[in-house]
């Protein structure tokens, strides 16, 4: 037997069996909301991962092209590789499940979201959300949940909760919320240019629902839920502290921390591990767990330093940011390149522009979403941190990372009608120690400057910190974290915006939600950081995009012929266009409703090919003159080829003004001639004149 409980949810069924299906796994919940299927599984090893000092969560939103009754595209007819849609859910999912579990358990935990069907009214990403939750909820695995989610979107000033995938793609908010009971534990948001006031405002009306869902759950986990079971603990014990103290005392730490350099600072906790290991060469159960002990002691160290001292490991203070600096045009010969540095966090961005037909084409269960006009790639080479690693190409961060500064600046480009060109940017991380994301926010918004790309307002962005008490009054906010105030304090919470308000945020966190003195403090501490950014950094080095796009961009011209005209410009097999790309080195592109784009480098390459497009759709009557080049001479005449694909013929007659015996006497293959044109002759074809063109009279 199995048990169905439904809650009505926006105007919308929200219906979870339980016992259906998925038996075996810890817990299962078979989500339904509207037409929009789910299969949201939990599951856990039995025993804990060795040689690991990290929670193992893996979560996993899988895709099927039969949830919108389609074939995978491609030669191979199965799904492959997650799309970016599904691997930015995962981390969505993940962002406020993970500090749910318990930071010392080490068993393997997979959450797997699995889209059956799909219903465009009721977004599949929302309800994996809510399933992976209540999944892991009911089951026996330790978690201390529940949690929910609510996404909020804004179309024509009206608030939606849960909007269907048409509003969500085209309102002026896409926010994503998780909560527990108590707190706000995940927020996740792309807007246009939304005022702070009004987000914060948006996410507590996220919230409140998020709230009437956990009551629910609690129902569901109050009939059917496990026992959560024991698991075995790598928990530092206190006596190994202690004895760490004796050999590096507090003091000595907190000098090695204390220090803005992080090579300085890895040397010196480096020695001060040797010191220990030293010390305690005969205890195999304390070696065994220094490397873990000797990280939670600077974890110990930073904590103190921030939360009671007030003091910053680099000895800024809390609302400082760390020195800047920005210039455009570092890399010749690219369509427009910026470089932002933050400490020791450097990106450089370099934008390339192209036509559109060069806009990425997205396949997905999205079907009104089918292609990206600007894309923003980021990278993250070992060598940015110091370290050495073969490079395996873009992981969950990076493609993370990428969609975030993508997503601040999508809000401030033009349109197609005002740029016609596809957009990529991409984010090399020359050096990282801390919210690199943010800074490539800032270079990407100077690159696409640099490049000419009329956007309408700078963007920057910036990351707020945080370090908790023992109570929830009890905290500290740091402006522009660093990499170890990240690793060892309680949120990542970053947010991008023009001046006149958020076009992003994504917040990561370690505990167990945030109150909401601590959102509002943080959206307040970011807008005051990325207006001294962009006021003090980023408008000195390029201060409004240039008028015009660069050397080496392609330029684009446009022109208009009849639809009935397009098989003629393309010519037999592509015959036709083939041969204007090959003579003029230009891209062509043409639409159904015969609207044609020509790219290239050279303004009059670009005209010449113009050019020879528009010759071969107009309609030449008598008495117009056009130039040629001879392409065969015969005993009757020569034909003259005026444009791609196009020839007329000039009878031996019409070649010059006096009798000739051979056409060869006067004419030769290649020359370039001027002709009238006398119409059509009785074959259909066109008639010219030589001897009647201007060069003759």
């Amino acid at each position: 037997m199995y048990k169905t409980y439904s809650m009505e949810l926006a105007g919308r069924t929200l219906s979870i069996d339980i016992g259906r299906v998925g038996k075996q796994a810890n817990g299962c919940a078979f989500m339904h909301y509207g037409d929009t299927t789910v299969l949201c599984t939990a599951t856990e090893s039995a025993k804990p991962r060795d040689g690991i000092d990290f929670f193992p969560l893996s979560v996993e939103y899988t895709e099927k092209y039969y949830a919108v009754g389609q074939f995978p595209g491609g030669y191979n007819k199965r799904e492959g590789r997650p799309s970016e849609n599904a691997i930015l859910t995962s981390r969505v999912i993940d962002r406020p499940m993970r500090p749910l579990f318990p930071k010392d358990m080490r068993n393997d935990v997979t959450l797997e979201c699995l889209v059956m069907s799909v219903d465009p009214e009721c977004r599949p990403e929302l309800v994996a959300m809510l399933g992976a939750a209540i999944a892991t909820s009911i089951s026996d695995i330790p978690f201390a949940g529940p949690c929910a989610t609510t996404q909020v979107g804004l179309v024509d000033g009206r608030v939606i909760i849960n909007p269907s995938q048409k509003e969500w793609d085209n309102g002026d908010l896409q926010l994503t919320v998780a909560s527990t009971q108590d707190k706000v534990i995940m927020i996740e948001a792309g807007a246009n240019e939304v005022p702070e006031k009004d987000m914060i405002s948006y996410i507590y009306q996220a919230d409140a629902v998020n709230k009437q869902i956990i009551a629910f759950i609690n129902q569901i986990v109050a009939e059917v839920g496990k026992p959560k079971q024991e698991y075995t603990s790598v928990a530092i014990p206190e006596e190994l502290f202690e004895a760490m103290k004796q050999v590096v005392s507090p003091e000595e730490m907190e000098t090695i921390v204390f220090t803005d350099d992080k090579q300085t600072r890895e040397k010196g906790i480096a020695e001060a591990t040797k010191k220990m290991e030293e010390a305690f060469a005969d205890n195999e159960a304390f070696l065994a767990q220094l490397d873990e002990a000797v990280y939670q002691y600077e974890k110990k160290t930073v904590r103190k330093m921030i939360l009671k001292d007030q003091k910053r490991p680099d000895g800024r203070a809390i609302t400082q940011i760390r020195p800047l600096a920005a210039e455009v045009d570092i890399i010749p010969r690219v369509h427009g390149s910026a470089m932002f540095t933050r400490g020791q966090t450097q990106i450089c961005d370099v934008v390339t522009l192209a036509p559109l037909s060069e806009a990425q084409r997205i396949e997905g269960l999205d079907a009104n979403v089918t292609e990206k006009r600007y894309v923003h790639h980021y990278n993250f080479p070992a060598y940015s941190v110091g370290e050495t690693k073969v490079s395996r190409g873009p992981g969950r961060r990076e493609i993370g990372h990428g969609a975030l500064a993508e997503k601040a600046l999508i809000p401030v480009l033009p349109s197609i009608e005002e740029f016609p060109y596809a957009i990529r940017a991409v984010s090399e991380t020359f050096e990282s120690n801390g919210s690199t994301s943010m800074a490539s926010t800032c270079a990407s918004c100077m690159a696409l400057m640099a490049a000419g790309v009329p956007i309408k307002k700078q963007v920057a962005g910036i990351s707020c910190g945080l370090v908790t008490g023992d109570t929830d009054d009890e905290f500290v906010l740091l402006t522009d974290i660093q990499g170890l105030e990240d690793f060892f304090g309680d949120m990542d919470f970053k947010v991008t915006g023009t001046h006149d308000g958020i076009t992003a945020i994504q917040m990561d966190i370690k505990i167990h939600g945030l109150t909401r003195p601590i959102v509002e403090g943080a959206i307040q501490r970011c807008k005051d950081a990325r207006e001294y950014i962009m006021a003090n950094v980023m408008t000195p080095a390029i201060a409004e995009p240039r008028p015009e796009v660069g050397e080496f961009a392609p330029k684009i011209i446009f022109t208009q012929i009849d639809p009935e005209k397009i098989g003629d410009v393309v010519g037999q097999k592509g015959k036709t266009i083939n041969e204007i790309i090959k003579r003029t080195g230009v891209q062509i592109d043409i639409e159904d409703d015969g609207k044609v784009s020509i790219a290239g480098t050279d303004k009059d390459q670009l005209e010449a090919a113009k050019n020879m497009i528009d010759i071969i759709v107009t309609e030449y009557e008598e008495g117009q003159i056009l130039e040629g080049t001879v392409v065969s001479m015969k005993e009757f005449g020569a034909f003259v080829e005026f444009a791609p694909g196009k020839e007329g013929m000039v009878h031996i007659s019409r070649i010059a003004d006096h009798r000739i015996a051979k056409v060869e006497d006067v004419l030769s293959l290649g020359q370039h001639v001027t002709v009238k044109c006398l119409g059509k002759d009785r074959m259909g074809r066109m008639s010219f004149s030589i001897k009647d063109a201007p060069q003759h009279q």
